[in-house]
């Protein structure tokens, strides 16, 4: 195949498909709405799993520079109730089966393994036209243009190129995480740097809870996660962040202070990150030219699952494309055959996860689910 591939979106999902096609002498072009790699932060922690984010990495040639980046030790988890009270230790470190990685890195590592012009920044779609026989033409905000001849949809939630194969639209969950910062812990902050522990934290009750993760350099990364409607969480005025740190702590009255500590003495502004998926089991017709990948097909609450199903997608998707060279369309229906009914078990599993951290059962549904996960390593 001669012909460059078309990607959208420069994540995970986009720059694995990027990679594992280049592994096979497949040109892509990638088109990033951001004007370079550094104008936005990437998010925290990542957990890769054998099955299929390893997997991906694995068809992308760079397990090794994968290695290189893990937060040793950091693969473990402790839930607490709101008094701070240990309800389960998971001590034992599982760096094998699903390692940590700052997603920031995991993107440099993808980046750095492409050629250095496969990835247009500043390059924002704002129109989709398709010109028949399965070309598609972009044009970006810039005002220039292009035409796909195959077009892969991997700009995420808001994908401007899923209408082309799909009315689905995301819809708010009910539930919003906020996301806030502590630095330098073990000295500024021991209390809770002890509560949460070496990896991650969970202090759950039915419909809120407080999620936080240790990352590498003395950081604590925290989630406040709320079972609230969208008009709750835009009464509040994040802009002011002593005030909006002071409504969120305010929901957690009577908890443990190492706890809300993460809220009230968070030195980051709270981000509100509304929870929106795509309706269950999301398929669509064969549409010539065109397909999608990563939260693009299947947005779903987060639960571990998202970046490694994307990059899986994305390796897929090169690979069937690699397996037929001369009929995109085979390419495109096979990939399809499979991500369907992959997507729509996790996201099973990723409402059951959400259901377990903030439903009637919290949290001893998830220390349930975290004790079976024990038993069957061991």
């Amino acid at each position: 195949m001669t012909t460059p591939i078309t990607i959208i979106g420069a994540g995970l999902g986009g720059l694995t498909l990027a990679r594992v096609l280049h592994v096979h002498g497949i040109p892509a072009t990638v088109y990033e709405a951001d004007v370079s790699a550094d104008t936005r932060a990437q998010g925290g922690q990542l957990d890769i799993h054998e099955h299929d984010g390893q997997i991906a990495l694995a068809a992308a040639g760079l397990i090794d520079e994968f290695r290189a980046v893990i937060h040793r030790g950091g693969d473990v988890a402790r839930v607490l109730d709101q008094h701070g009270t240990v309800l389960l230790d998971e001590s034992d470190d599982r760096t094998g089966a699903r390692p940590e990685v700052l997603r920031g890195d995991l993107r440099r590592i993808l980046l750095d393994s492409l050629p250095a012009d496969t990835v247009r920044w500043g390059h924002k779609v704002t129109l989709v036209r398709s010109l028949g026989d399965g070309r598609h033409e972009l044009t970006f905000a810039d005002g220039s243009a292009v035409t796909a001849n195959l077009l892969v949809g991997a700009d995420g939630a808001w994908s401007r190129i899923r209408p082309l194969v799909s009315d689905a639209k995301p819809e708010y969950t009910d539930v919003t995480f906020v996301e806030t910062y502590l630095y330098d812990v073990d000295q500024r902050h021991p209390a809770t740097a002890e509560a949460v522990g070496a990896g991650a934290m969970y202090a759950l009750t039915p419909g809120k809870g407080i999620v936080a993760h240790r990352e590498a350099g003395d950081i604590l990364h925290t989630y406040v996660e709320l079972n609230r409607p969208a008009e709750w969480i835009a009464d509040i005025d994040f802009t002011d962040a002593t005030a909006a740190r002071a409504r969120i702590a305010a929901e957690f009255d009577g908890w443990a202070p190492e706890l809300t500590a993460l809220i009230t003495d968070g030195e980051t502004a709270p981000v509100p990150r509304m929870i929106h998926t795509l309706p269950a089991a999301h398929r669509w017709d064969r549409v010539p030219g065109v397909t999608l990948l990563g939260d693009a097909a299947h947005l779903m609450p987060p639960s571990g699952d998202g970046a490694n199903l994307a990059m899986l997608d994305g390796a897929e998707l090169a690979r069937s494309i690699a397996a037929h060279p001369d009929d995109i369309e085979a390419a495109l229906a096979a990939y399809e055959t499979t991500l369907f009914p992959r997507s729509a078990a996790a996201y099973a599993d990723a409402h059951e996860v959400l259901d377990l951290c903030l439903g009637e059962r919290a949290p001893f549904g998830l220390v349930e689910l975290l004790e079976g996960s024990l038993q069957e390593q061991h």
